[in-house]
């Protein structure tokens, strides 16, 4: 199983910064067989540039579960599956930080979409998930939001998962 994830955050990874949107497909390697979305209350004030970049607001937000009411179904869509993002070390690293702020550890074996974009099909002038998708004429609507993002990297994912004869990417039951 893999689970092919994106967040929206806050800022950057270190400090205080907390999630504003998560979305994640459960993939069996063929299709995907079960997700979950969810906009977040981050507790915190959005700021502009990221109100700007996501088009998330404070009052989209207000009424929103925070994490910590989630968490509980990111560890079960995400249980026994490898955690596949384009750029994974943000998306992994946020929700394995969000996490242990409620006391859990988080390990999940990691797929990076963009280092394995670059290996199985090389070329691109540029492997942003925007440019990449535009390039590959994969269909990426509501870019910067969670769902949007992961549903396109859902789409990578296939195309990659096609393109790997070497066994790149790890088969899993």
């Amino acid at each position: 199983m893999y689970c092919i994830v994106d967040v929206e955050t806050t800022g950057g990874i270190n400090g205080p910064s907390r999630l504003t949107e998560i979305a994640i497909f459960r993939h069996d390697g063929q299709q995907v067989v079960d997700s979950f979305h969810s906009l977040l209350n981050p507790g915190c004030p959005i700021p502009p540039f990221i109100r700007h970049l996501t088009g998330i607001s404070d009052e989209m937000v207000a009424d929103a579960p925070v994490f910590a009411d989630v968490a509980a179904d990111v560890l079960r869509i995400t249980q026994d599956a490898v955690f596949v993002a384009h750029n994974v070390s943000f998306d992994f690293n946020f929700i394995k930080k969000e996490l242990s702020w409620l006391g859990y550890d988080y390990f999940r074996r990691t797929l990076c979409t963009v280092r394995t974009s670059r290996k199985l099909i090389p070329g691109h002038a540029s492997y942003s998930l925007g440019k990449l998708c535009q390039a590959l004429e994969i269909p990426l609507n509501g870019r910067h939001r969670a769902q949007g993002d992961a549903a396109a990297t859902v789409l990578l994912f296939e195309m990659l998962l096609q393109h790997d004869k070497n066994g790149l990417i790890p088969r899993v039951k």
